[in-house]
C-alpha cells in the first residue's frame, strides 16, 4: 500500500498513471477474479438515519452498526458505557472499510502501470 513519500514520488515522476483517491475505476470491477465481485450496498435507509439523527457525512456502509450504537445509546442512558461492544463493531467497520478503500487504490494503480507496460510493449513491437 506504501506511504506517502513513496506515493508523491511515484507520482512526480508518471502523474498520469496515479488513480485519484475516491475518484471512478478506470477498469472492469471484475477483472482479475474468477467471477462475480459482491457489490457494496448501504443496509441503512435514508430515513433510519434521518430519524437517529446520524450526520450526512457518516451515510456510509458502516451507518447500520452507528444506528445500532444510538439505540444502544438510547436505551442505556446514562450507562452508556454498556455500548462499548457496538461502538467496537462500528470501529472495526471503519478500518476494514478503510482497508479496502487502499486495496482498490493499489488495484487501480497497478492495473494502470500494467496497461502502460503493455501499450509500450505493443509500440515497440
Amino acid at each position: 500500500m506504501g506511504n506517502m513519500v513513496v506515493r508523491t514520488w511515484d507520482n512526480f515522476w508518471e502523474p498520469e498513471l496515479q488513480p485519484v483517491p475516491y475518484g471512478p475505476t478506470t477498469f472492469d470491477p471484475n477483472f482479475g477474479f474468477n467471477g462475480e465481485r459482491k457489490e457494496r450496498v448501504m443496509i441503512a435507509t435514508e430515513q433510519e438515519l434521518r430519524a437517529a439523527k446520524i450526520p450526512k457525512e457518516k451515510w456510509d456502509y458502516c451507518a447500520h452498526l452507528l444506528l445500532e450504537v444510538e439505540r444502544c445509546r438510547a436505551d442505556n442512558f446514562p450507562f452508556v458505557w454498556n455500548c462499548k461492544p457496538q461502538a467496537h463493531d462500528v470501529s472495526n467497520c471503519y478500518y476494514d472499510d478503510y482497508v479496502l478503500r487502499m486495496k482498490e487504490f493499489e488495484r487501480e494503480r497497478r492495473l494502470r502501470h500494467r496497461a502502460a507496460r503493455l501499450a509500450e510493449k505493443a509500440q515497440a513491437a
